[in-house]
């Protein structure tokens, strides 16, 4: 019975348990399906501890969702790790870490954070979509569990969506995330299965490809005298930089920058972009443009200036005019 068990969904899970150099892995039916079992997963009087420019989606789960449990959250800044390792409290059973974030792209120093969550005696988890298991791996860092969107770069495509949480070690959130997979029916179709393992197939030459293109785009983009600051971990100036240089082979092909002026110059630029898809998602072949704070809504922390990139597999060359001549036409006087 496929809810229970397919082929595909079992071949999938032991790809993406190899890849992560994990024990077991679980493949759900979304990113957001894995962050919403994970936490399901708690008792209620727990605390989370989650960085403060986290996944809006991730907010949302707590906000709308579990308000009701009796969970406890706090929002970090995980750049800091005195801030983190003072949030932590005798109840503390989940920290959740996102490196590089999404859309400021900051940078948690996943060793330190893995030594404070077993200290702790809580179970952390590294959302490390943007990173790959190309250009990352926290289990090298005492991390115990990772979760990918794989709708995004390990798929591949654009066309499935999928999410994915990969555990270093037996742990009970592990295993009642695998009882609501199979019980609650959090399983994607043997066809989603198979699309990702074929998008695998490509993984590390589309991730080195754009990662090469990310680099020399960001370096454009930080010359740019309509550009007023460009969030890429590749740049020597970013605060990160030393930390993604440490634990990260590749910096990716994310990067998000703002714009001289106000939200209207912003929009103009993603609006006259010609090579860019002006779209959400992120990872595929083709590079996308978006206004993040309009997507995330009412309080969201990113600024209304800024604009995420995701480079795909177009040449750089044609990327960096395409930018050049959208940010000349949005940022005119």
């Amino acid at each position: 019975y496929s809810r229970e068990d397919n082929p595909n969904r079992r071949a999938l899970e032991h790809c993406l348990a190899a890849l992560e150099n994990g024990k077991e892995a679980l493949i759900l039916p979304s990113g957001m399906a894995v962050a919403t079992a994970v936490v399901q997963g708690l008792e209620p009087g727990d605390h989370v501890i989650a960085p403060d420019d986290v996944y809006y989606g991730f907010r949302r789960i707590f906000a709308e969702m579990f308000s009701r449990w009796s969970l406890a959250v706090d929002y970090v800044d995980m750049t800091d790790i005195d801030a983190v390792g003072a949030a932590v409290r005798p109840s503390t059973r989940l920290i959740w870490i996102e490196t590089p974030s999404n859309p400021l792209m900051h940078i948690t120093d996943l060793d330190a954070l893995g030594r404070i969550a077993r200290a702790a005696n809580a179970i952390s988890v590294c959302d490390s979509t943007f990173a790959t298991p190309v250009q990352q791996h926290p289990f090298d860092w005492k991390i115990d569990m990772v979760m990918h969107s794989t709708t995004k770069y390990i798929g591949g495509h654009s066309d499935v969506v999928g999410g994915a949480l990969i555990t270093k070690y037996d742990n009970y959130l592990f295993e009642r995330v695998r009882r609501l997979q199979s019980h609650g029916g959090l399983v994607p179709s043997p066809f989603d299965c198979w699309l990702t393992l074929r998008g695998i197939d490509t993984l590390p030459y589309r991730v080195r490809a754009q990662s090469d293109s990310g680099v020399r785009i960001a370096a454009f983009l930080k010359d740019h005298p309509t550009v007023t600051a460009v969030h890429y971990p590749g740049l020597p100036g970013h605060l990160g930089h030393a930390v993604a240089a440490r634990q990260m082979s590749g910096f990716g092909g994310m990067m998000s920058f703002q714009v001289r002026g106000s939200e209207a110059a912003a929009m103009k630029v993603a609006a006259s972009v010609r090579i860019f898809t002006r779209a959400t998602s992120l990872g595929g072949a083709h590079s996308l443009i978006e206004h993040r704070a309009s997507v995330e809504g009412p309080g969201t922390k990113t600024p209304s200036d800024l604009l995420r990139l995701s480079i795909g597999l177009e040449h750089y060359e044609d990327l960096i005019a395409d930018l050049n001549q959208a940010l000349e036409a949005g940022c005119r006087p």
